[in-house]
């Protein structure tokens, strides 16, 4: 359901539900009514997050199988699968992006991003395609970061690539051979096969056949990487491109950033850790979802700073967005004409993402950068609603007290 909107409120859903509840970011925290998080296998590392998803996609690890959530981890030694019409965005820990895509699976067989030399990024590719684009391993151990398929291994040189092992089935419904291909969108990219290398600049596609049933040595030629005339059409942009093609454009940059901000002092992560800026976010979110839910309007204002820029982005009738910008007293009256007529209201924040955020060169706690996705629904003056929206808040430690100082949502 579609509301529209008019600066006095939301029609009758009222202003207050997009910006502090009824918004499905791509990062929220599960609340009461969540499941909660899977915990994390015993001595498993950690090597991404999904961010982004659609559809079914499962994580193996022998016997035991889960499916992953926005939100959840992903760790080293997991066999991932997405169904025939999923896909994901995965954030790896050291700032980079895996997006999977429909029909794919595989292994993160290692990852290590600690600053050190002993770092690197091995992901088996089995079967389908992956997009890859680099974080900060890449900059510090580029020779660590590799992705193994049954028929090359492909090196990168800070990249946005697009590895694919095509199936039998594959290669038949679309009359191309079987085997390992590399799209390169940015950077560059290496393929291996015992001593032969090939070098993929952006624009270019690699490829390597399938191995053959037989050893003979007369075959071996044909297996040696080589670059294609043209980009084959089983490449088709992912529902997620558009986002990951503004990424790319600075995501070295976000990469070295993170990166330095770990190597400032003992520490930035160090710091992060004792602060705890997703503990925080999640009692400041918990609090703020607890007063909607009580109908709490006053509870609500003094959770943002009288000087609180707030904006808000929703869907008009004819699907054009609309943004509006507001003062607090503006939200304050949004608030508590909404809360009237309020009934059966519930919500889930799917997952949550806080950190410190970096002013004049320095981390310090007190103030936090948080994204959240939430999803709404209840009866407002007797009509259903249900919003998604994605959620972002800064909030600041003034007094003693976090409160918000600017907070956007955008319906989904």
């Amino acid at each position: 359901m579609e509301w529209t909107f008019n600066r006095a409120g939301l029609g009758a859903l009222g202003l207050c539900f997009l910006l502090m509840g009824a918004a499905l970011p791509s990062q929220a925290t599960p609340t009461s009514n969540s499941t909660a998080a899977t915990p994390a296998p015993a001595g498993a590392t950690r090597f991404g997050t999904v961010w982004r998803m659609r559809g079914e996609i499962t994580a193996v690890r022998g016997s035991a199988s889960r499916k992953l959530r926005e939100g959840d981890p992903v760790y080293v030694g997991e066999r991932v699968r997405a169904a025939p019409q999923a896909e994901a965005v995965l954030r790896t820990e050291d700032a980079g992006v895996v997006a999977v895509r429909p029909s794919t699976e595989f292994i993160a067989e290692k990852f290590a991003a600690e600053d050190k030399p002993s770092d690197g990024f091995t992901m088996r590719l089995v079967t389908g395609s992956l997009r890859v684009i680099s974080g900060w391993i890449a900059q510090t151990n580029r020779s660590g970061h590799n992705i193994v398929t049954a028929s090359a291994t492909i090196g990168i040189r800070g990249t946005d690539h697009e590895p694919y092992v095509l199936s039998p089935e594959l290669a038949r419904e679309t009359s191309n051979p079987e085997g390992t291909y590399d799209k390169v969108n940015r950077g560059g990219t290496t393929m291996k096969v015992g001593d032969n290398t090939l070098d993929i600049d952006p624009g270019k596609v690699g490829f390597v056949r399938a191995p053959a049933k037989t050893k003979e040595r007369a075959l071996l030629t044909i297996l040696l990487p080589v670059l294609l005339d043209k980009v084959p059409s089983f490449y088709v942009p992912g529902e997620f491109d558009t986002e990951l093609d503004r990424y790319s454009q600075t995501a070295d940059q976000e990469s070295k950033k993170q990166l330095e901000q770990r190597r400032k002092s003992p520490d930035a992560a160090t710091a992060a850790a004792a602060c705890a800026p997703t503990d925080i976010a999640k009692t400041w979110l918990a609090q703020l979802d607890g007063a909607i839910a009580k109908g709490d309007a006053q509870a609500i204002i003094a959770m943002f700073a009288p000087d609180a820029a707030v904006r808000a982005t929703v869907k008009e009738k004819d699907g054009k967005m609309t943004s509006v910008d507001l003062l607090r007293d503006e939200l304050a009256q949004s608030t508590i004409a909404a809360m009237k007529g309020l009934k059966d209201y519930k919500q889930r924040r799917v997952w949550t993402d806080a950190r410190l955020t970096d002013l004049s060169g320095g981390m310090t706690c007190d103030r936090i950068s948080l994204r959240s996705v939430v999803v709404e629904q209840g009866k407002q003056s007797g009509k259903p609603y249900r919003f998604e929206s994605l959620e972002q808040y800064s909030i600041e430690l003034r007094a003693g007290k976090w409160v918000a100082v600017k907070a956007e949502t955008t319906q989904q």
